[in-house]
């Protein structure tokens, strides 16, 4: 089995910054939009994100949740081992708001389709974007695409796309895994 690196932790924090920045240009306050990072590994790219716009952009009122989208899968209680829920923590209203879904990788599309069906049980969005840090080309199973994404990856046959999160992994960085 091989890896190479795609990011390393320099080019990982320029895209996390550009990736805030064209957040910033779109949704300027962010008085009418929340950021829900889809659990479970939408959750660091959101925090992290989160994070920059508050700190280094000085954006006061971003308001952060996260959507387990487990229930809402086309493969739950299809394989052999039970799938885990994580939890969800939306604690505002999304009637009427612009909603940016985050996660980490961007493939087949049906993560995005469950979570679409998942935030109707909040209330009708005024808006919704995706925003990504890998978005894999060629391996879509939906008509879905980024509105924003870090880094397009073309991976192919049973080549994976792994993000290690600081918080998580111990280091930020993004692998290309082939069989």
């Amino acid at each position: 089995m091989g890896q190479k690196m795609l990011l390393n932790a320099t080019e990982v924090n320029i895209i996390l910054h550009r990736l805030a920045c064209q957040l910033i240009e779109k949704h300027t306050d962010f008085a009418n939009t929340v950021l829900i990072g889809i659990q479970p590994r939408g959750k660091f790219l959101a925090e992290r994100l989160t994070k920059i716009l508050k700190e280094d952009y000085k954006i006061k009122h971003v308001k952060l949740g996260l959507l387990d989208i487990t229930f809402f899968r086309d493969d739950f209680r299809r394989g052999e081992k039970p799938l885990e829920a994580n939890t969800t923590e939306i604690n505002f209203l999304v009637e009427d708001k612009n909603i940016v879904f985050i996660d980490d990788v961007l493939y087949t599309g049906r993560s995005i389709r469950s979570a679409l069906t998942a935030i109707q049980s909040f209330g009708r969005p005024k808006e919704i974007e995706l925003l990504t840090l890998i978005d894999r080309r060629f391996s879509r199973h939906l008509p879905i695409q980024p509105d924003y994404r870090g880094r397009q990856v073309d991976a192919i046959n049973n080549e994976k796309v792994k993000v290690n999160w600081l918080e998580n992994e111990g280091e930020d960085a993004v692998y290309l895994i082939s069989n």
